[in-house]
């Protein structure tokens, strides 16, 4: 290998294999699930967006106040449970009974409200405890998980929540990220640790794809999608300006 030539050891087309499979078994969950955002965008609700811990709340930045994407987008964020809390302290507080509840309780979701949690593994606890939440609300739940660590990863392991329920039972449309069971996808000879995650690449993925279908959908019923542009383009303050009147008051990190 010359100083010009890479090798990534499969990653990207592990990766792009991933995304495929998304796009050809995951389509018509993307699509129902886009058809709940337009619901809600007609309604003149806010879409909730929850990442169950660590790198999954990232999903929430990547949907939030984003050049092309939606505005009525509401995070619901909680920095205890984000990669900016020191990591053993988030680790804990992902494993810890009924801080979920209480994160959502907060934010205080409606009946037949919309939200979107992202958790690639979907079994501890501030992922369950959200979703019972929302459910016990009457939120309707669209869940973004790994259907392999919710089969694979052992009834009684400790990371699990104790009801030993897994993310998609709550869900009312799951869609698979088909994530596999330590996330990495890399290995790299004569070193044993995998490394090169893609979680995040493939659920940021999802992320877009759920807004795309979104728009597309919300043009096909007449309904005008409210989108950003970035703000750091001529002109994209004052285009922006009539989403941060509507919505300012209502989305808690605006």
């Amino acid at each position: 290998m010359t100083n010009n030539q890479s090798c990534d050891f499969g990653y990207l087309d592990t990766t792009l294999k991933i995304l495929r499979r998304i796009e050809k078994e995951q389509q018509q969950n993307i699509e129902k699930a886009a058809a709940l955002m337009v619901d809600a965008i007609a309604a003149d609700r806010l879409i909730h967006v929850y990442g169950g811990g660590g790198h999954t709340t990232l999903v929430m930045g990547e949907m939030f106040f984003r050049a092309g994407g939606l505005a009525n987008i509401n995070p619901i964020m909680e920095t205890g449970l984000s990669v900016f809390n020191q990591a053993l302290k988030y680790l804990e507080l992902e494993r810890c009974v009924n801080y979920g509840r209480s994160i959502v309780k907060y934010f205080d979701l409606q009946k037949d409200d919309l939200l979107l949690i992202f958790h690639n593994i979907g079994i501890n606890a501030a992922t369950i405890d959200a979703a019972q939440e929302a459910k016990d609300a009457g939120v309707k739940i669209v869940a973004i998980s790994s259907s392999y660590w919710q089969q694979e990863m052992p009834p009684e392991h400790f990371i699990r929540h104790p009801s030993g329920k897994n993310l998609f039972d709550f869900a009312d449309i799951c869609i698979d990220d088909y994530n596999r069971v330590g996330d990495c996808v890399v290995t790299v000879p004569e070193f044993e640790t995998p490394i090169a995650p893609n979680s995040n690449l493939v659920d940021f993925y999802i992320a877009h794809r759920l807004e795309i279908e979104t728009v597309k959908q919300c043009i096909e019923r007449k309904i005008e999608p409210p989108v950003w542009r970035s703000a750091n383009t001529p002109n994209g303050d004052s285009f922006n300006k009539k989403f941060v009147e509507k919505y300012k008051s209502r989305v808690k990190m605006l």
